[in-house]
C-alpha cells in the first residue's frame, strides 16, 4: 500500500487546518497508509477524530532539540523527516506547515497544501524573506483552495492544483429554523471581525421587532476581553453570548437558524460549509477569495467589505422571515453536497496524488 505523510505544527491545536487534515485522513485511509507528523508536541491527542488505523508520530518526542529558527534548522527537520520515510514503497508527503523539502527521498511525491490567503498570507512575507519563492518551489506541487488564487501563486510555483476544503459527511439533522439565534464560530483574533459583528448587532438589536434574538459566539483567543468588553460599553449583555469552543459543535448549528461570517478576509471559511450543511443560510462581508466561493445568490447574502448597515439589514431581513430562511438554507445545503462533499472532492485529491 501507498505511504501519505501529513506534516502539521501541533495536532492537538482546535483550528482549520487540523479539521482539514482529520478529514483528509477520512478521504483517504481506505487506500493509503497515513502517518501523521506533528511536529511540536510529545504526546498530546488530536483535537479532532481520526479514522483506524492512521499513525502519529510526535517530531519533537524523537527528537527534543527540534526548532526551524534558522535555516540550519530547517535542514536538519528535512534530513531527519526522511528518516521517517519507507525506502522500499511509494509515498506522498502533504505538508501543512513547518517543512521545506530541501532534502528529497527516492520514490517520494512532495505536496505543500496552502491553507491561507496569498495576499495576507504569502505576499507579506516575500519582501522580508527573499529565499522563500524558491523554497515553495522544492515542493513538486502546490495545492490551494481557491480558483480566484492561481494568477497570484503561479508566480511562486509552475504545478498548481486548486483543491477546495470539503466535509467529510453531511448532517442527517438540520436546523429548523425557528431557534431565535444568529451564530458565529472563530478565534477571536482581528481577522475574524467579531468586534464589527459586535457593532452589527447593536444596529439589530435597536429593531423592537427583533428584541428576542440573540448572537451566540462561539471560540476563545487573544481579543475576548475587548469583545466582552465592547458588549458590556454596548449594554449587549443580554442578547450577545458567548461560549468556548467545543467539540460537539453540531448542537451549536441546530441551536442556530442563521450563520454570520463578519471576517476582514478569508482563504476558505470551513465554517460556511459546515453552517450550509446543516441548512443554516449565511450573511458575510464579500471579502476577497473564500465566501464568493461558496455563498451564491440563493444561499446567502454577500455583503459589500465594511458596510455594517447593509450587513445588519440582511441580518434583520432573514431574521423577520421563516420562509426566506428556510429556503435559502435548502440552497446552501445543496451546494454543500454538490461541490464540497467527499464525494466532489475525493477525485481531485486522486488526480493531485496520480491515482
Amino acid at each position: 500500500m501507498k505511504n501519505i505523510f501529513m506534516v502539521v505544527k501541533n495536532i492537538s491545536s482546535v483550528g482549520g487546518i487540523n479539521r482539514v487534515v482529520s478529514n483528509l485522513c477520512y478521504l483517504l485511509a481506505k487506500d493509503y497508509k497515513i502517518t501523521i507528523i506533528s511536529c511540536t508536541t510529545l504526546e498530546e491527542s488530536p483535537a479532532f477524530e481520526m479514522p483506524i488505523g492512521v499513525c502519529l508520530i510526535h517530531f519533537k518526542k524523537l527528537y527534543p532539540d527540534f526548532c526551524t529558527k534558522s535555516f540550519l534548522d530547517k535542514l536538519k527537520f528535512s534530513y531527519r523527516f526522511n528518516k521517517l520515510l519507507p525506502k522500499d514503497s511509494q509515498n506522498f508527503v502533504i505538508v501543512h506547515q513547518l517543512l521545506f523539502p530541501f532534502f528529497k527521498a527516492k520514490n517520494t511525491t512532495y505536496i505543500r497544501l496552502y491553507h491561507g490567503n496569498f495576499e495576507t498570507g504569502f505576499k507579506k512575507y516575500l519582501h522580508k524573506s527573499p529565499l522563500l519563492p524558491p523554497r515553495i518551489r522544492l515542493f513538486d506541487t502546490l495545492v490551494i483552495l481557491s480558483s480566484k488564487q492561481i494568477h497570484l501563486f503561479s508566480k511562486l510555483h509552475p504545478h498548481i492544483k486548486v483543491i477546495p476544503n470539503f466535509l467529510n459527511d453531511l448532517p442527517n439533522t438540520t436546523t429548523n429554523h425557528t431557534q431565535k439565534v444568529v451564530l458565529s464560530v472563530g478565534r477571536f483574533s482581528e481577522e475574524k471581525g467579531f468586534l464589527r459583528l459586535i457593532d452589527i448587532w447593536f444596529i439589530v438589536n435597536k429593531n423592537p421587532h427583533l428584541k428576542e434574538w440573540k448572537l451566540h459566539l462561539i471560540g476563545d483567543g487573544e481579543l475576548k476581553e475587548k469583545i466582552v468588553a465592547k458588549i458590556h460599553s454596548l449594554e449587549l449583555e443580554d442578547s450577545i453570548i458567548l461560549k468556548p469552543f467545543t467539540k460537539n459543535i453540531q448542537e451549536e448549528y441546530l441551536q442556530a437558524s442563521i450563520y454570520a461570517l463578519s471576517s476582514h478576509y478569508e482563504a476558505f471559511p470551513m465554517v460556511l460549509l459546515e453552517s450550509g450543511s446543516y441548512a443554516l443560510p449565511s450573511v458575510s462581508f464579500d471579502v476577497p477569495n473564500g465566501p464568493s466561493e461558496i455563498i451564491q445568490e440563493k444561499s446567502g447574502f454577500k455583503i459589500p467589505d465594511k458596510d455594517l448597515q447593509g450587513f445588519a439589514l440582511k441580518l434583520q431581513l432573514l431574521m423577520e422571515d421563516k420562509l426566506l430562511r428556510e429556503k435559502m438554507g435548502e440552497e446552501a445545503r445543496e451546494i454543500v453536497l454538490e461541490r464540497f462533499s467527499k464525494k466532489a472532492i475525493k477525485p481531485k485529491w486522486q488526480e493531485a496524488l496520480n491515482i
